[in-house]
């Protein structure tokens, strides 16, 4: 048998804190042999990351160590190796791409720049050459008129553009090896599945490897040959990815596959008062140009949309990215100017004044989808839960806030003493549980849930899908739930909307959308979301 490509021995990563090490990965091992995908697989703080970035040793050194291992690339210890001999593997032999490619490539330097910069640094190529070279590229990434992107900043590029720039980039120099650390976690299900069949293309061409980092064993089916998984630092199974799926051994290997949000929706009730509706909804954003700044055109984010929201019952607004989801949630909520009828509890509030809707903020609440972002890192948990109290109910003492704060706590399933606690003292899971407190302590009628599983893990996704659900049960709360995430739909809402463009391509009951649906884009989006089968090697342009 021959030596495989890479070999990781033994391997452990701690890191020092405040005079004493945390182990981070705890004597690990795996070969990836040449052409083959290896997909590491666990939940947040695994070690996945962790054990990726420790091939090319980008670990905050000295802070960072490795008690025991060796990590060897064609039979030479990378760990061992110096700091001259890493620049040649570097971005040459092993290249890397990361999970968000917005924050991975530089704001202030074009697309052709980023990838040029690459070229001349490792190949030495001229003007001309890495110009022509970087063309070849993008074509290749299929990034459609890729000589109209030559001159573009990475945020005006679509986030399944920039990750097809940052592929190119990785893959710039023909790597033996290419590490892809979450790549996909941030796309739309359309853009995933074309990102994991542009990868499975590539990699079958030109026959290289690839370390696949990831915590969705669906996207695993779909890349992996054998599948390492891996928990509080440890690789616990590891085998062929038909064999792990068939039969798992590992207890934590069998609680992954059974992560997948799951369970019904309420019987949807066409009786049920409506809380929240809108009609002919619009949100049309202007779009200026010339000296005088005239308006020329209109951004059509929502054009003319009728929804109708019941008490303890769901609607579900499902679309990619720049469809319009998020834009009609918060016209509903009145966060943003808009035009039709919005009613909210038979009243209508599209025309109350700022003041006027103060009143009734304490009965529509939202839900964001990035709970360490939306939650402040300056306030204990307790503060950020009360402080809705102290605006809409200033009557109340401090112990009876303390004490409604302890109820909600507990009602979302946090241990009520680790209120005095900050945010970033938490899991992922607990901080949008402490999000959706500091919504129901205010007893809403109606909460807009946007993207609120998108950031976790497949297990805790499961896990706030069932809080959601069993706080709807009790309250009888009305949910506008926004996600490009079909199953979680599929596990929560009566109703569906498919937004694209602004407008609804479809609409209908749960059943008839996923069991029936009579759009070509709705098949499109739902055979993103669900298929299994192996992806197919055709590159799939943007």
């Amino acid at each position: 048998m021959s030596e495989p490509l890479l070999s990781v021995r033994d391997l452990s990563v701690a890191f020092a804190q405040g005079g004493t090490q945390s182990v981070a990965v705890d004597h690990i091992s795996f070969d990836i042999a040449k052409g083959e995908t290896v997909a590491l697989v666990g939940e947040s703080g695994s070690g996945k990351s962790v054990s990726a970035l420790s091939v090319l040793k980008l670990l905050p050194y000295p802070a960072a160590s490795h008690p025991s291992g060796k990590i060897l690339f064609h039979g030479a210890d990378l760990l061992a190796a110096n700091e001259k001999t890493l620049r040649g593997v570097r971005g040459n032999k092993i290249t890397m791409i990361f999970q968000e490619p917005m924050t991975s490539l530089n704001p202030l330097h074009t697309i052709e720049q980023q990838i040029v910069e690459v070229l001349k640094l490792h190949q030495g190529l001229g003007d001309r050459q890495a110009h022509a070279r970087t063309l070849e590229l993008l074509t290749e990434v299929g990034i459609r008129d890729p000589q109209k992107r030559l001159d573009a900043y990475p945020h005006q590029l679509s986030g399944g553009q920039r990750q097809r720039v940052m592929i190119a980039m990785a893959l710039a120099n023909e790597p033996e090896l290419l590490i892809a650390d979450e790549p996909t976690t941030a796309l739309d299900v359309t853009v995933q599945a074309q990102i994991l069949e542009l990868l499975a293309g590539l990699k079958s061409r030109k026959g290289m490897s690839m370390l696949f980092i990831t915590h969705d064993l669906g996207i695993v089916r779909k890349i992996a040959d054998r599948v390492c998984v891996m928990t509080k630092g440890r690789i616990v199974e590891t085998g062929p990815t038909k064999e792990i799926f068939a039969n798992p051994r590992h207890a934590y290997t069998k609680h992954l596959l059974a992560a997948e949000p799951k369970g019904k929706p309420p019987a949807a009730n066409a009786d049920a008062k409506a809380v929240m509706s809108g009609k002919e909804i619009k949100v049309w954003f202007p779009i200026k140009r010339g000296f005088f700044r005239r308006t020329v055109d209109h951004v059509k984010a929502v054009d003319g949309i009728d929804v109708t929201v019941r008490a303890g019952q769901t609607l579900g607004v499902v679309g990619e990215s720049g469809s319009g989801k998020t834009t009609l949630g918060l016209a509903l909520a009145r966060m943003i100017s808009s035009t039709g009828t919005i009613s909210f509890n038979g009243r209508d509030i599209n025309q109350l004044s700022f003041s006027a809707m103060r009143p009734l903020r304490r009965e529509l609440q939202i839900v964001f989808q990035d709970p360490f972002g939306s939650l402040s890192p300056r306030m204990s948990v307790a503060e950020i839960i009360e402080e809705g109290l102290k605006i809409h109910e200033g009557g109340l003492s401090p112990d009876q806030r303390d004490a409604k704060v302890v109820e909600v706590l507990k009602e979302v399933g946090l241990d009520p003493e680790t209120r005095h606690r900050y945010p970033h003292e938490f899991s992922g899971g607990q901080r949008q549980r402490v999000a959706i407190a500091r919504a129901m302590v205010l007893n809403p009628r109606f909460v807009m849930l946007d993207e609120p599983t998108s950031a976790l893990d497949m297990s805790v996704q499961a896990q706030v899908v069932d809080l959601l659900r069993s706080l709807q049960a009790k309250h009888n709360l009305a949910y506008l739930f926004i996600s490009h995430d079909l199953k979680v739909i599929r596990a929560l809402a009566n109703d569906v909307i498919v937004m694209r463009n602004g407008q609804v391509v479809e609409a209908g009951p749960s059943e008839q959308i996923f069991g029936s649906p009579q759009t070509d884009y709705t098949r499109a989006l739902i055979s993103a979301a669900f298929r299994i089968e192996t992806a197919p090697t055709g590159v799939v342009s943007q």
